[in-house]
């Protein structure tokens, strides 16, 4: 998995989200046969009220509000549809794509044509759009520094951000954090780092 997309689940991770990366959208070709038309770095599925490490309760675990800029409804299920960059937050063209958007909402779960091309246009043109049985969409992205356009119809937050946000859950709660041996490739880093600084197994 790639480095940054890795961060970017272990953010959503720590908020609440379900997800799945490196989704492939594949289209099938009127002359047959099939082709790869991109992949969707992060989905993301977020119900009302989650957000944790662990359980809290017997089994101890710690609980956490979810970081206010990343706009959490506790109203409603929240999906993002998510690109990942390195450098500029800059959505690229194929994630414009009615093709690639409707595929994407279709792992969700089956939605009607119309319905789907509805939902498609206001991701396209708002960066956000509303199912009716109480579903927020939205278009996000990922990167390291801001959109080199001024006005983006997407939501974005960078990745130092991303990561302030984790080291500050991690020193917040640190004597129930230092315990988990997490096989995530960035939370494991994080934790390793901060285990080797602070002198501590």
């Amino acid at each position: 998995m790639d480095t940054a997309v890795s961060l970017v689940q272990t953010y959503l991770y720590a908020n609440g989200y379900f997800t799945v990366t490196e989704y492939p959208i594949v289209e099938n070709m009127p002359t047959g046969g099939a082709r790869t038309l991109t992949d969707v770095d992060v989905l993301g599925v977020r119900f009302p009220g989650a957000g944790s490490i662990s359980l809290n309760g017997e089994t101890g675990g710690v609980e956490f509000e979810p970081d206010v800029e990343l706009g959490c409804s506790e109203e409603v299920i929240d999906v993002i549809i998510a690109e990942v960059k390195e450098g500029a937050a800059d959505l690229n063209r194929s994630a414009l794509d009615p093709l690639v958007l409707r595929a994407a909402i279709g792992r969700v779960g089956r939605i009607k044509a119309e319905l789907a091309d509805e939902l498609v246009d206001g991701l396209i043109r708002d960066g956000i759009a509303m199912h009716p049985f109480g579903i927020r969409m939205r278009l996000m992205v990922f990167g390291s520094k801001p959109p080199s356009h001024g006005h983006n119809a997407y939501s974005w937050l960078s990745h130092g951000h991303i990561h302030r946000w984790l080291r500050s859950k991690l020193d917040e709660h640190w004597d129930v954090v230092k315990t988990i041996q997490s096989k995530d490739p960035a939370l494991g880093f994080m934790l390793l780092d901060e285990k080797a600084k602070r002198g501590e197994a």
